[in-house]
């Protein structure tokens, strides 16, 4: 999608980037998660699991059709930028991305989330004390990317600092995670794993790796599916063949006496979302 902004400014251009990104998310799956949902339809054999699978692409239908949000549980908005080589870090990037959530809070419209952790006080427009989560990288482009992430699968995901000499157990940690998550997460899920970095790379990676496509697995991925496939599930956990869609992995080196894993638990709604700012 692209944005040509009516707000000239850094910060107007990047809070309607926002908004738009988010509206496109919530009330839209991406080509990619919608192959996979309608393959898994296909050749599910449990009867249930194939009336359950019908429920969802039904469900992602109507969405699209009353144009409002997929699911009830709108997420908490997790933002990706892209900055080219003439725009430098600054106040302004983030306090655009803040007013664009702030937007879309009101006008798609979005469950608000965001609350103290502690007093559990909510914020009412889903920004707040470190939210909502920024990550920016280097790129050609001036883009935002959007991730509504929702606690049901969050809740399950999990991060283990494995010994070097487990490097073989990925898979079983893997489908350990989904067997302790059960019908939690409503699946069928789409597991994001990050495996390497240091302790808290592991678990940004992961979550970056839900933006991959999802309709392709190398051996590895194919792989870890099988094993969580294994386990029964099935959608919304009442057994099936489809626990998993996909799983994506993203890797980076680490240390010699480390290996850590973690795997993002996504539900079968892998909302997410780019425009590309055209200044």
């Amino acid at each position: 999608m692209m944005v040509n902004p009516a707000d000239t400014t850094l910060s107007g251009a990047l809070a309607d980037a926002t908004e738009r990104a988010l509206a496109e998310a919530e009330i839209r799956l991406p080509p990619d998660v919608l192959a996979v949902l309608r393959r898994a339809a296909a050749t599910e054999r449990d009867e249930i699991a194939r009336r359950e699978l019908t429920n969802i692409l039904e469900n992602i239908a109507l969405a699209g059709e009353r144009q409002v949000p997929i699911c009830q549980d709108t997420g908490v908005p997790v933002i990706y930028l892209t900055l080219p080589p003439d725009i430098g870090l600054s106040p302004d990037l983030f306090s655009g991305v803040r007013e664009g959530v702030r937007r879309a809070t009101a006008t798609i419209p979005l469950r608000p989330n965001v609350v103290d952790p502690l007093t559990r006080e909510n914020t009412n427009d889903n920004t707040g004390a470190g939210m909502p989560a920024v990550h920016v990288t280097p790129g050609d482009r001036l883009t935002v990317t959007v991730l509504p992430k929702g606690a049901g699968s969050e809740n399950v995901s999990r991060i283990g600092m494995l010994l070097p000499s487990q490097a073989a157990q990925i898979p079983r940690f893997v489908a350990e995670t989904m067997l302790l998550a059960g019908g939690k997460p409503c699946p069928p899920v789409i597991l994001g794993v990050g495996i390497g970095g240091t302790f808290d790379m592991a678990a940004a990676l992961a979550k970056e790796a839900l933006l991959l496509p999802v309709d392709t697995m190398d051996p590895y991925e194919q792989e870890i599916c099988d094993a969580v496939n294994a386990l029964g599930i099935g959608p919304m956990g009442l057994g099936g063949d489809t626990t998993a869609l996909s799983v994506k992995v993203k890797r980076a080196d680490c240390h010699t006496a480390s290996l850590p894993v973690a795997v993002n638990v996504q539900c079968w709604a892998c909302r997410r979302a780019t425009v590309e700012v055209k200044r």
